[in-house]
């Protein structure tokens, strides 16, 4: 229950910081799912989501990146010491090869109300 109350505090901090600076719209969890779509050829984010081309994303929020076990990461993500909270994965998927350089997701989504609609679509998706 507190990991809930924390997810969903910290996805409205973040949306509206974010929607703050770029003015954008409040989180829409219903475009987060559509925009899923994009993201599951390659992720599972179910607790046993098996690997599939990505690793899985059950667990992600507060995981240290490059740790899941039996996936085999880029030595650059797994050398990053990134741990993925709200604003690292936003800027990982605004640009994955310039947050990390030589990491080998393909893609993400370059506009800012998409990352948002994404990770609340993630945070309230992951909580259930």
């Amino acid at each position: 229950m507190l990991h809930s109350a924390i997810g969903a505090l910290l996805t409205a901090v973040f949306t509206l910081s974010v929607a703050a600076a770029e003015e954008l719209e409040p989180a829409s969890i219903a475009r987060g799912a559509e925009l899923w779509g994009k993201c599951q050829a390659c992720h599972t984010i179910d607790a046993a989501g098996r690997t599939l081309v990505g690793p899985p994303l059950f667990g992600v929020f507060g995981r240290t990146a490059g740790t899941v076990p039996g996936y085999r990461y880029s030595q650059a993500l797994k050398k990053s010491g990134i741990v993925w909270t709200d604003d690292t994965l936003d800027k990982y998927l605004a640009a994955t090869q310039d947050f990390v350089p030589g990491s080998r997701m393909y893609g993400g989504l370059a506009i800012a109300q998409d990352r948002v609609d994404l990770l609340a679509w993630l945070h309230q998706r992951l909580r259930q």
